[in-house]
Order: C-alpha cells, then structure tokens, then sequence
C-alpha cells in the first residue's frame, strides 16, 4: 500500500483537490499570475508552464527570438490596457527588462526574423 497523500486545506478548512478551473483562472492556463511594477505601470503577469505553451510559438519583445511550443515562459500586460496588449517573454529576459536597452543590437551572423 502507497503511503497517503495530504492535501492542503484551503482557508476554511476545505480540501482543495475538489475545486474546479473556474474557482482559480490562473490553473486552466498553467501558471500564477502576479502583479508588477514596471516603468511606472502596473503589470499582470502570467507564468506559463510548458505543458500549457503547446501548439503556437511567440516572439519575445525583450530579445526578439522565438520561443518555441512547449517552452515555458512569461505573459504579461500593462493593467489598465488589458490582455489585447499581452506579450510574450521568456522568463530571463522578464527578469532582465530592466537592464536591456530600448533597442536590441545583434551580432553579424544572427538571424533578422
């Protein structure tokens, strides 16, 4: 026999193995969403996980390449726009927007998408 599992009770002491997508949006795509300050803005920011990234590629803002299906990465919108404003990041250039430069430089050889 299998030793049991513990689930973690939520905040009145239900279990919350039984709660459904609607209960939490941020499960049917994967990931957390946050919110964050940037450039004076507030964002909301969504992880994706990789298993929920299937099917489309995304060119990331922060350093122009793609980021393939099924590669997990970070989605995020200035608040008062909305999600028709969304973009796709990987998760290091995400963490690095505030020590890249307005334009990015590329080598000789890299590929202009």
């Amino acid at each position: 026999m299998s030793p049991r599992r513990n689930r973690v009770k939520g905040p009145n002491g239900a279990s919350s193995a039984g709660r459904s997508a609607e209960d939490d949006p941020s499960d049917r795509y994967g990931g957390w969403q946050s919110s964050e300050s940037w450039q004076g803005e507030e964002w909301s920011v969504r992880h994706v996980a990789g298993a929920s990234a299937v099917g489309k590629t995304y060119r990331c803002p922060g350093c122009d390449q793609v980021i393939p299906s099924g590669v997990p990465h970070v989605v995020a919108w200035p608040e008062h726009s909305g999600v028709d404003e969304r973009r796709h990041w990987h998760k290091a250039c995400w963490n690095a927007k505030d020590r890249r430069t307005t334009r990015v430089q590329r080598s000789r050889n890299a590929p202009k998408f």
